[in-house]
């Protein structure tokens, strides 16, 4: 890849057990900026390391650092997607370690965002970039191991036990991902059995059973509770065996077994061999790694374990833990992708009119109901008992949480944030005995805005562009943009930043270092 910047600038999210060996790489390539971790005592020691960077211990102060260009992200699995999500909309490149998400729609969605920003979004499936892995695949592309019949790989060791996530999610991605790399197909179902030892609901062993179109087959063997530790995978070809241990010394790594089976007398009868070791460069996976990460974002490259590769092993961890949970079923992925096209996820018990719009990724949970005509963008969230509609309008982004009715003549621009049991109304001066929907008044929430808990919204004004509504006011007036409104009936008090901070008199954000002035049309971002 052809280099676009001479300095590239990467912090490191999250310097514990692996954040410290992504510290450690990214030094040594020399483009480690600043390191973020909440632990003082890790920091403290990483200063006498490296005293020339930066140090944070809050995620906000990172990303508002403007000399920053990526962010690799090695905090805990359940931190990955809204860490990853932060980043690449305040503009960063992302690395995140695996898995890219917990679930396909955090995942996409963070694929569509970095796409959107035109982000380098990258995955560490850290094997796809042993130098004896790659060196297999070329083996693969040139015919040396023949038509594969099937792959196996054992990734076994005693600890390091988590609590956070089963083994399957924690060992079972490196060996998914250099799988579906050699197979080049997506499987055709997928199986799971596995034991849970240490706590009923967290698997310390798991096998996995992958079925390909082509007639290839796979399996993972995974563990934490093993007697020693084995990194092994196995590829079975009609020309050659190949063998990728990554435990022993680089002479041995990889092995190429030229068996074959002769048949005499209908009787198939294996030929055994000797085992020719394959050179391969010796090198730091990680550094590698990271490298590539580098060339990337220089060259606004796609990784090779990009977003869409992300995705696809995530498909395969989700599907195994289905089957996990289900006894060992069966899980065929054909479907699965059939149920991920329905754009949406409705909860059973909520209620959906024929009639209405609903985007991709949006959610709609327990006891709700959207009414006939309402049109609700892409990734919104919709909490418990909410009511949506009639021919309501809602757009991308938006979260309305519990108890709140969204009614016809409401329109909700983009990313609009509405507090539990806060009230738009749609009449300005109702009678129970006196029907007045011809004299409803329409109301606009402009995008990014925010309404408080039990905050009310008089019908027939407009809540302007990132204002900021506090809990438990009564907007009589309507808001201008970016406004802080409190109170009964609600005033300004101050002014309130595209990121959800109160400005300071100079409007000046301390948290994002934003600043604004005031215009004859309001505030203005410099």
């Amino acid at each position: 890849m052809a280099e676009t910047s001479e300095k590239t600038r990467i912090a490191v999210a999250g310097a514990g057990y692996w954040g410290m060996n992504l510290v450690r790489n990214y030094a040594e390539l020399g483009v480690l900026t600043a390191v973020c971790d909440s632990n003082r005592q890790t920091l403290a020691a990483l200063r006498e390391k490296y005293p020339s960077i930066t140090y944070y211990s809050n995620i906000q102060e990172l990303l508002s650092d403007k000399e920053i260009d990526g962010v690799a992200i090695a905090a805990p699995a359940e931190m990955h997607f809204s860490l990853a999500r932060e980043a690449l909309l305040s503009g960063k490149d992302v690395f995140v370690e695996k898995p890219l998400a917990l679930n396909l729609g955090d995942a996409r969605e963070l694929k569509d965002i970095a796409e959107k920003n035109s982000r380098v979004l990258m995955v560490g499936h850290l094997l796809q970039y042993h130098s004896a892995f790659i060196k297999l695949k070329e083996l693969i592309k040139k015919g040396e191991i023949g038509r594969i019949h099937y792959i196996y790989s054992n990734r076994l060791s005693f600890g390091k036990i988590r609590r956070e996530e089963d083994i399957l999610w924690s060992f079972a991605p490196h060996d998914i991902s250099m799988i579906l790399s050699l197979a080049r197909e997506e499987p055709e179902c997928v199986m799971a059995t596995g034991g849970n030892y240490l706590h009923k609901k967290i698997a310390d062993v798991t096998t996995t059973h992958l079925e390909f179109p082509s007639g290839l087959k796979a399996h993972v063997f995974v563990s934490w509770l093993h007697p020693f530790k084995e990194q092994m995978l196995v590829v079975v070809g009609d020309r050659n065996m190949a063998v990728f241990r990554d435990t022993v010394p680089w002479g041995e790594k990889l092995l190429l077994y030229p068996h074959n089976i002769s048949w005499q007398n209908g009787v198939p009868v294996p030929d055994k061999k000797d085992a020719s070791r394959v050179e391969v460069e010796q090198s730091e996976p990680l550094k590698a790694e990271c490298t590539h990460f580098i060339e990337c974002m220089r060259a606004r490259g796609t990784p090779v374990t990009d977003a869409r590769e992300g995705i696809e092993v995530l498909r395969v961890l989700k599907a195994s833990q289905d089957s996990l949970i289900d006894n060992g079923r069966k899980i065929y992925l054909k479907e699965e992708r059939a149920k991920e096209e329905t754009p949406f996820h409705a909860h059973e018990s909520s209620f959906i009119d024929e009639g209405v719009s609903i985007g991709a990724g949006t959610k709609i949970w327990h006891f709700s109901h959207i009414l006939k005509g309402s049109v609700i963008g892409k990734n919104c969230s919709i909490g418990q008992n909410v009511v949506v509609g009639p021919d309501a309008k809602m757009g991308d982004g938006c979260k309305i949480q519990n108890n709140v009715s969204v009614y016809k003549g409401v329109t909700l621009e983009d990313n609009v944030f509405c507090g539990p049991s806060m009230v738009f109304t749609n009449v300005f001066n109702p009678r129970a005995n006196i029907p007045r929907m011809d004299e409803m008044r329409p109301t606009l929430v402009k995008t990014g805005a925010t309404i408080g808990a039990n905050a009310t919204i008089v019908c027939g004004y407009t809540i302007g562009a990132y204002a900021f509504i506090g809990a438990g006011a009564v907007v009589t007036r309507g808001a201008p943009d970016h406004a802080l409104m409190v109170g009964n009936p609600a005033r300004q008090i101050g002014w309130m930043c595209e990121c959800g901070n109160r400005l300071d008199s100079d409007l000046f954000c301390s948290h994002c270092s934003k600043r604004y002035e005031l215009s004859a049309k309001g505030l203005k971002l410099l």
